[in-house]
């Protein structure tokens, strides 16, 4: 039996993503559409970058119920200022368990850090689960400064004092400030 033969009715899965003007923030408007349509709101994440709000939800329901709500963005669209994406998506595959660590930095801001950082995961396997990165100054000396804080799921079978040992090889290297901590529930 294969995995679609599998589905309950109500599992079907709607990812939006909307760019709008952070002052007329559609987070309340889509979140109504999505209840109104007979889906759920699963889950949802809000960012204000610049001047600009970026919203994403996934919405679950039935497959009647999905349909609706892509009829419903579609109209949505049509607004000059809302940037609107949305595609049908699946659940999320169980996998090889991931320990879940938070990584913090602050350092200097100078270009690359992040992108560094970025590489140094992927080359070990490590998923990043979620990511929020800014420049600042500081408020005692003015200095531009970088700041990250990411989530990221670590693969049970690698060896977590080996890939400290990378991690802060690394962020010496680059002279960066840097906290690695489980995630504690």
């Amino acid at each position: 039996m294969n995995r679609l033969q599998t589905r309950s009715g109500n599992d079907h899965q709607l990812l939006v993503h909307a760019l709008t003007p952070a002052a007329r923030s559609a987070l309340q408007g889509l979140a109504r559409r999505i209840v109104e349509t007979g889906c759920h709101l699963a889950d949802a994440r809000v960012a204000t970058i610049g001047g600009d709000a970026s919203i994403m939800l996934l919405a679950v329901g039935s497959w009647d119920a999905v349909a609706k709500l892509e009829s419903a963005l579609g109209k949505l669209a049509r607004d000059q200022e809302l940037h609107l994406t949305y595609y049908r998506t699946q659940p999320r595959e169980p996998g090889a368990p991931l320990l879940p660590y938070l990584v913090e930095v602050v350092a200097a801001d100078r270009p690359g850090i992040l992108v560094r950082l970025i590489e140094f995961f992927n080359h070990h396997g490590i998923r990043i689960e979620q990511m929020n990165s800014m420049r600042y100054q500081a408020m005692q000396t003015g200095a531009d400064m970088f700041q990250a804080q990411i989530s990221i799921g670590i693969p049970a079978e690698l060896h977590l004092a080996a890939l400290r040992d990378d991690f802060f090889e690394l962020c010496d290297g680059l002279n960066l400030d840097a906290v690695l901590d489980p995630i504690k529930f």
